[in-house]
């Protein structure tokens, strides 16, 4: 199974956290990378639109709000939801004060 990963997470939280718990999280992304999951940080978005396909319109900003910004997003492979969870629990946003979203992707 596929799974969509979003990391929420804001500095204050990430510094706050002990450097050998940052240090472990950021080596559990490279051996996930090295696994085969593709990871990046999030950039500035864009909204597209293109109602009935009249026009495409293309405004700067994230659709979505949330509590904390999203950090990055990651495709991950796992057997099982609970696998994928246990995949994510040790990555830098997970550990640093902030949340990771874990989506399956459907066929």
């Amino acid at each position: 199974m596929r799974f969509v990963t979003i990391g929420y997470g804001e500095r204050s939280g990430y510094d706050r956290t002990d450097p050998v718990i940052r240090d472990e999280a950021h080596a559990h992304d490279e051996r996930l990378r090295a696994a085969g999951a593709e990871m990046g940080i999030a950039g500035a978005p864009v909204q597209v639109r293109n109602p009935g396909a009249t026009g495409t319109t293309v405004d700067k900003g994230a659709f979505m709000t949330s509590a904390l910004p999203i950090a990055g997003f990651a495709l991950i492979e796992a057997d099982s939801l609970e696998e994928a969870v246990d995949m994510v629990a040790k990555t830098p946003c997970a550990v640093a004060h902030g949340v990771v979203e874990v989506w399956p992707l459907q066929d």
